[in-house]
């Protein structure tokens, strides 16, 4: 399969492998991926900026505790965006 411009394989790899996946699951992941990494940068602008040699554990302290929040945020929302579809799709076949 050729990439086009700015595509590389292995992002159409991990994007086929999310559409596989039921929707809650993707958006937790979503969410995990995505807080995670912000936690983690704070992380370690706030260990670079208090004491430098330990600026590895800051990542680690704030990015771990964020990718859950947002795995756990992520998860609800999938969930009441699935349960929503499901709803409104009932909802047509029985008009």
């Amino acid at each position: 399969m050729a990439c086009g411009v700015g595509q590389n394989e292995a992002v159409n790899a991990i994007a086929v492998r999310l559409r596989g996946l039921p929707l809650a699951a993707r958006w937790a992941i979503v969410g995990m991926v995505s807080v995670g990494v912000i936690g983690a940068i704070i992380g370690l602008v706030i260990g670079l900026r208090v004491y430098a040699p330990t600026a590895p554990f800051a990542v680690v302290e704030l990015g771990l505790p964020a990718a859950v929040v947002g795995g756990v945020v992520g998860l609800t929302a999938g969930v009441i965006v699935a349960a929503g579809r499901r709803i409104r799709r009932n909802n047509a076949r029985s008009s």
